[in-house]
């Protein structure tokens, strides 16, 4: 049995200039995307929201989605400095009605 999260679940796209669209999206990318939403005006890094891969699943949005995700890359210090990006989500993206996260 497939678990939740990992099941596809469609969104809203709402464009700036008014258009709409809807995408479908499963897995990390799906786990990824509603991190984002959730963030909001903070955004998401991998030190906050540990995954395995924040790059590919923003890169597949970005590309196979046609997000708009900004990336800011910070510095951190402690044992292991060194930089991270912070993921923001710049399309405003709804789960599509009826499809409860």
């Amino acid at each position: 049995m497939t678990h939740k999260r990992w099941a596809k679940a469609r969104f809203t796209v709402h464009d700036s200039d008014g258009t709409i669209a809807e995408i479908t999206v499963q897995g990390r990318d799906r786990w990824a995307l509603e991190c984002l939403i959730s963030a909001g005006a903070l955004g998401c890094t991998p030190i906050d929201q540990p995954g395995p891969r924040w790059c590919a699943y923003v890169h597949a949005l970005r590309h196979e989605r046609g997000l708009a995700i900004e990336t800011i890359h910070e510095k951190h210090e402690g044992p292991f400095e060194g930089n991270h990006a912070r993921y923001l989500l710049k399309s405003r993206v709804t789960l599509a009605e009826g499809m409860g996260l």
